[in-house]
């Protein structure tokens, strides 16, 4: 088995573990870093797929629409990167959870599904990171609630305990998926936003200086950087989304934390009740570890590629 649910670790030797991204990837621009992270790491990290998330913002027009901006962004990071026809991606769900009980499918949906059945088959668990709303796995769940069994999720959503609030936008936008994936029986490790992920701020300066040898890959997350820090006004932007990802290519970047597994309530707040399920959590992410590991890593892909 590539994954020991006492200690919530992939055991040395089992990597690279299958995985699953699934990105809200035109949500912001942190989801094409993390795209790009996962792409790196084949060691591992075995890329089986890319799902393509809904969301609902200014940058897009309805739930749909952010979906198929995401999956149209998806492909072009992969083919930017020189993965093209290795690494699929799929197209999810156009419209979010209306409820507990009822799933939104998509070639996503039947993508996960099949990829856990495909894990079970190899006596393995299938990664599920996801790093937007959560609709497409709960779904999967909906439909086939047999693979809690064969899948880990990994989920960057909702703030630390010690926030005042949980309105983040990867939870509210879905919280009825989020409570799908929580209440499974599915191992669940989760990276709170703010208080945690929040650490990962980055300036233009120093991305286009680490990047400036990178080639077509790092002028394209320079360009869309800049341009969306501009568009803000903002003199940063937090890579949330490389967080999740971290914790199968850099897990000692982070202090992690089991404990026992949280509850979601209606009104986005935690609560814990009274359980013998646990679940992981990160506490604190070194910043410069995780940055270092990825422009290392593109400058030496960029370099071999010939990008």
């Amino acid at each position: 088995m590539n994954f020991n649910e006492k200690s919530y670790t992939v055991p040395a030797g089992a990597c690279p573990v299958p995985v699953i991204l699934d990105t809200d990837t035109y949500n912001e621009i942190d989801d094409q870093f993390a795209l790009v992270y996962a792409l790196l790491t084949p060691e591992c990290i075995n890329l089986r797929g890319v799902t393509a998330a809904p969301f609902l913002n200014s940058r897009s027009t309805s739930a749909a629409d952010g979906m198929e901006k995401s999956y149209r962004e998806i492909v072009r990071i992969i083919d930017l990167m020189g993965f093209g026809g290795r690494v699929p991606a799929y197209r999810g769900a156009t419209a979010f959870l209306p409820d507990r009980m009822t799933p939104v499918r998509s070639e996503a949906v039947d993508f996960i599904i099949a990829e856990a059945k495909r894990a079970r088959g190899r006596c393995e668990k299938l990664f599920v990171v996801a790093i937007g709303a959560i609709t497409n796995l709960a779904s999967a769940l909906l439909i086939a609630p047999d693979i809690a069994g064969d899948i880990v999720v990994v989920w960057l959503g909702g703030h630390d305990h010690k926030q005042a609030h949980n309105r983040e936008f990867n939870l509210y936008e879905d919280v009825p998926a989020a409570q799908v994936v929580i209440d499974s029986a599915a191992p669940f490790v989760r990276v709170p936003c703010d208080h945690v992920a929040s650490a990962l701020t980055m300036q233009p300066e120093e991305l286009e200086r680490e990047l400036a040898d990178c080639g077509e890959p790092g002028r394209y997350l320079c360009t869309i950087f800049r341009d969306y820090v501009e568009e803000h006004k903002s003199v940063d932007k937090v890579i949330w989304d490389i967080s999740a990802v971290s914790y199968l290519t850099s897990p000692q970047s982070t202090e992690w934390e089991i404990i026992p597994r949280e509850r979601l309530e209606d009104d986005s707040s935690w609560s814990f009740p009274e359980t013998a399920c646990r679940m992981l959590i990160a506490r604190k992410i070194d910043r410069a570890a995780l940055f270092n590991d990825i422009y290392t890593r593109l400058r030496a892909h960029v370099k071999a590629a010939g990008r």
